[in-house]
């Protein structure tokens, strides 16, 4: 690990006091959350509580990637959002919020779909990739690339009243599953609805935002006991968690020893896979 710069100003101090108490983070951890790069994809109703989380807690660099506009029926549950910015893009909304929130944190916003090209592009700039998305295909397309990448995914979902949250690092070998060690292939349409069509409690997708921020963090921290190879599961009626083993699939056509999946083009046009998992 390089030497963290501990040289600190006053101010950085007192707003982070609280973390700098903490025996497992102290100064060394608030200067490593400070060198860190996190892209957290979809600014949106995981997004919105993840991204204010990490810029309040100071993490150095956060990448906001989402070419959706922000509409009415959004602001029951995307928090970091404002009436007055509906029409706004959302990465563009979220990172004006963050600046407001925490203005020594870096905000590089990316007003663009997340496809193959734009994985391949931006995915190597960041230290860990956060799946705030809500369909299948990028879901897919994110778990592809930061294995492909060597790359750690912080993944969380929400459906009405229910939540789930992994962290998927197969590239760092065996025991770590991927993400298809879980799900194997797209569900067909239909089979799972949207939060458009089946509904969301608001609330749900704050507790699993800042479930993310906190596995964000300790992944950045080194501390606590990783998610990979788990999947926790919440439901909000029961108020019940629960968490299972994921174990790796020797079959997996990602990250199995004969794996099939070795770039993006599955996910439509992309430049060839050339980056390294550095």
């Amino acid at each position: 690990m390089p030497a963290m710069d501990l040289d600190f100003t006053d101010a950085e101090l007192h707003r982070y006091s609280r973390h700098i108490l903490l025996q497992d983070v102290g100064a060394i951890g608030q200067a490593r959350l400070r060198a860190a790069r996190v892209l957290v994809v979809g600014a949106g109703g995981l997004g919105s509580p993840l991204a204010l989380y990490l810029a309040a807690a100071g993490v150095g660099t956060l990448g906001l990637v989402d070419h959706d506009t922000l509409e009415l029926s959004n602001l029951q549950r995307q928090v970091a959002h404002t009436t007055a910015r509906i029409g706004r893009n959302k990465a563009e909304s979220a990172a004006e919020t963050l600046a407001g929130l925490n203005p020594e944190v870096r905000v590089e916003v990316h007003a663009r779909r997340m496809d193959a090209a734009a994985a391949l592009e931006l995915i190597p700039r960041y230290d860990i990739i956060c799946d705030g998305t809500d369909n299948f295909p990028t879901r897919f397309l994110l778990g592809d690339a930061c294995h492909l990448l060597g790359k750690p995914l912080v993944s969380a979902a929400v459906l009405r009243f229910e939540g789930q949250l992994s962290t998927y690092k197969a590239h760092l070998g065996a025991p770590h599953p991927c993400h298809r060690c879980l799900h194997p292939e797209i569900p067909p349409d239909g089979l799972v609805p949207s939060c458009g069509e089946a509904g969301v409690l608001g609330a749900v997708t704050g507790v699993m935002g800042t479930l993310q921020a906190t596995e964000v963090l300790k992944e950045i921290l080194e501390i606590g006991e990783s998610m990979s190879g788990r999947l926790l599961l919440w439901d909000a009626l029961d108020t019940r968690f629960r968490a299972v083993k994921l174990r790796r699939d020797p079959a997996c056509a990602l990250c199995g020893p004969d794996a099939s999946i070795r770039d993006l083009s599955a996910h439509g046009h992309a430049p060839p896979l050339v980056c390294s998992a550095a």
